[in-house]
């Protein structure tokens, strides 16, 4: 009599796992954590919009300093749950302008001199790109980007903060990075490879102004 109750308990208890397993079964998800694909944010990939962005370059000599403006040609950002997560930008080396100079000639010397092999050799170098390696929420809306610079074939890491921001579905980055030139073999004019320039000295960092949106 012991051994058909213990019999009959088994049974159930058997019946009673198919039942719940049958049950699992047709529930998705049931049973499985939460975490995992299923709870990671999604990633979009937006094209950067070249005709709303903007690069503004700017180089101080010990007599002054130039500016001017550099065409984006192409780039992506990558978006993750709202926040940067990476990206790149490709620069159209051929397409820099000096906005400084007023005088015609002064001005395609200066535009020559620096698509020259003093400066970027443009003839064989037409773009620079920049890719994004990381980033690091500083704040609500500052972040530290870090990736590799490429100028002239040339690659170091690059590090510099930004300000992000979704209007609209459309991100934008604004922020400023400090290149040093002789890092990518652009040597002319450098204090630090030279000796005795006087006022010809031009300064080893330039910088680059931007202001990135999607499209």
């Amino acid at each position: 009599m012991k051994g058909i109750k213990i019999f009959t308990s088994l049974a159930a208890l058997l019946f009673a796992m198919s039942i719940s397993m049958h049950i699992m079964a047709q529930v998705p998800n049931m049973g499985t954590s939460k975490t995992g694909d299923a709870e990671k944010a999604a990633v979009d990939k937006m094209n950067i919009d070249t005709k709303a962005s903007s690069v503004n370059w700017r180089a101080e000599k010990v007599t002054g300093e130039h500016v001017g403006t550099i065409n984006i040609k192409s780039g992506e950002l990558v978006i993750q749950g709202g926040t940067l997560n990476g990206g790149n930008i490709v620069i159209n080396m051929t397409s820099i302008i000096c906005t400084d100079i007023a005088d015609a000639g002064t001005n395609a010397k200066l535009i020559g001199h620096l698509k020259s092999e003093d400066f970027f050799s443009v003839e064989k170098n037409e773009t620079a790109t920049f890719v994004i390696s990381n980033v690091k929420v500083l704040s609500a809306k500052k972040v530290m980007i870090t990736g590799n610079m490429t100028i002239k074939g040339i690659s170091n890491e690059q590090s510099f903060e930004a300000i992000t921001g979704i209007v609209g579905g459309k991100m934008s980055i604004s922020g400023a990075m400090k290149i040093d030139r002789t890092k990518y073999k652009v040597v002319y004019g450098s204090g630090s490879v030279f000796d005795d320039l006087g006022d010809k000295m031009i300064y080893d960092e330039f910088t680059l102004d931007f202001k990135l949106m999607t499209s």
